[in-house]
């Protein structure tokens, strides 16, 4: 399995792996080994495209048995032109279409007492953390974006069926869950809100609902799980979260996309929710929950985006302060509403707008994490390294201002022998960079 894209994309392929081990498959650590290679591929950005296609032809060349999926499926007939020999295309989160395509291709040599073995769960991530994915598809029509055209439209998961895989999660070793989806604070509008009965009691499919009662699970240590919520809109229910943030039972974590701040460029992307008091909304939430760590992207170059629009968003960037910050040059997307306003952004502009917006948001990120110096805070450990020649152990964890593979790490010195990656612990926070914490730890959670 080459598996491409964003965590939604990595969680689809658990699932398609899943199903083929419990049909008696096993997985090839090389393409040598395989009968067949799963590509699932990522069609966000022409350069997503570009790089699944890579994938692509690198395992033909490799094996030559190839079946492609994901976000890059609804466009069969440019994948076949290419690559005629691949053996099936299939669109995204078709789990059925690809174990199908798989049987067809190396029918599965299952022994009578498969169906007997109950069969785990495969994951993609390391055992500790885990994303939980709630909902596919998006029902806005942001003028960049074709995850509609992609995903489809809103679809929500039962949340008995959401919160019987967490429990399931947690039990199997998870300390850290990343809810995840196109749309979070979306998450049941689709259904209504539908309420399902779950321990004994109903508890409603909505964003508010679904974050309390994952707070309120606990691991067989009596630990309470990290909980972490990817891709929220700032609908006027987000800050009903931010209270269970202050009592601990959530991450004090919120990863927003906001994509830009002139109202102007917000018109244009048809962004939602794009007329909100952000500014007044996280200071809000701040008096609140004063350690919350708001992360969120930004589109550079979008057609259109004046000079003055750009220095807006920089004045609105200063002001904000957000904990973690990306940025996207604009791409034209096949399909984009965007490819056909006027207005488009020289290559070169894109770049130095680029430029100078990362060098504020590293400025504001390396004095935000200087205000931490001498502070304790909890850190789950990600990798411990080996000793040194003198005897030391570094090791590498993340504060809960940190999700995995998109943000800063804590990089801790003279680590404990027994550390292991899973363990949350107090680490005493020495110095700190644009990016990164450095500490000791101070004492095992």
């Amino acid at each position: 399995m080459v598996s491409l894209g964003c965590p939604k994309a990595l969680v689809d392929s658990e699932r398609i792996l899943t199903r083929l081990r419990a049909d008696g498959y096993a997985m090839s650590p090389d393409y040598a080994g395989a009968d067949v290679v799963l590509v699932n591929t990522c069609g966000f950005l022409d350069s997503a495209k570009e790089e699944s296609l890579a994938a692509i032809g690198e395992a033909i060349a490799e094996n030559g048995r190839v079946i492609v999926t994901g976000c890059m499926g609804n466009e069969a007939e440019a994948i076949r032109a290419k690559f005629p020999d691949v053996l099936a295309v299939t669109g995204a989160h078709q789990y059925e279409a690809v174990v199908e395509s798989v049987h067809e291709a190396a029918p599965p040599g299952r022994g009578p007492f498969v169906d007997l073995v109950p069969q785990p769960d495969i994951k993609l991530t390391p055992r500790h953390y885990s994303y939980l994915k709630i909902s596919e598809g998006c029902n806005h029509a942001c003028s960049f974006c074709i995850i509609p055209q992609l995903r489809g439209k809103l679809a929500s998961r039962r949340i008995d069926a959401v919160l019987r895989e967490a429990e399931k999660l947690i039990a199997a070793g998870t300390r850290e869950l990343l809810v995840i989806s196109q749309d979070t604070s979306a998450y049941g509008v689709d259904i209504r809100h539908e309420p399902r009965a779950f321990h004994g009691r109903e508890v409603r499919a909505h964003m508010t609902d679904l974050a309390r009662e994952l707070g309120g699970l606990r691991g067989a240590d009596g630990v309470r799980p990290w909980v972490r919520l990817h891709y929220v809109y700032p609908y006027p229910h987000v800050d009903d979260v931010i209270p269970l943030m202050a009592d601990g039972l959530l991450t004090p974590y919120l990863d927003i996309p906001f994509q830009h701040a002139s109202p102007a460029v917000l018109k244009a992307m048809k962004r939602p929710a794009n007329e909100a008091k952000v500014l007044d909304r996280l200071r809000a939430w701040r008096e609140a929950c004063p350690d919350i760590a708001v992360r969120s992207s930004f589109v550079v170059g979008f057609p259109g985006e004046s000079e003055q629009d750009f220095a807006y968003l920089l004045e609105w960037l200063e002001e904000a302060r957000l904990d973690r910050v990306g940025a996207f040059r604009f791409e034209p997307v096949e399909g984009a509403a965007a490819n056909a306003l006027p207005g488009s952004i020289p290559e070169q502009v894109k770049e130095e707008r680029y430029a100078r917006l990362m060098e504020v948001t590293a400025r504001i990120s390396a004095e935000k994490l200087s205000a931490k110096r001498g502070r304790i805070l909890p850190v789950i450990i990600d990798e411990v390294g080996e000793p040194d020649e003198d005897g030391d152990i570094g090791a590498t964890g993340r504060s809960e201002a940190d999700a995995p593979e998109i943000d800063g790490n804590v990089l801790i010195r003279n680590a404990p022998e027994q550390l292991q990656p899973g363990d949350i612990v107090d680490v005493q926070i020495e110095d700190a960079d644009e990016h990164d914490l450095f500490g000791l730890v101070a004492h095992s959670a």
